[in-house]
């Protein structure tokens, strides 16, 4: 089933709700850094939101040194922005957070 890229309307809506995640220049996807205080604690985050991505069908562009996680989401099927990267984004932001 394809995925749908989301309308400029749907995207600001989901942006407003992610207030830590910021639009890309190119305005295909959407990125956040988090700072750990450990590279144990960045590393462990990392393991549960790919354990998450896995099972979405959906992985992130991410990268890791020592604590700080940078992660970008679009969706290239779509040619840019969908539901899936807002919804991994949340999740992400509640795996931060717990």
């Amino acid at each position: 089933m394809p995925v749908t890229k989301l309308d400029e309307a749907a995207i600001a809506k989901a942006l407003a709700a992610l207030p830590d995640w910021i639009r890309d220049d190119d305005g295909l996807g959407i990125s956040r850094r988090f700072k750990f205080k450990t590279f144990n604690e960045a590393f462990g985050f990392m393991t549960r939101c790919a354990l998450e991505a896995e099972k979405a069908d959906h992985h992130p562009e991410w990268s890791n040194v020592y604590n700080k996680v940078d992660i970008r989401l679009t969706t290239h099927d779509a040619g840019g922005l969908s539901e899936r990267d807002f919804d991994l984004a949340a999740k992400m932001d509640r795996f931060f957070k717990s």
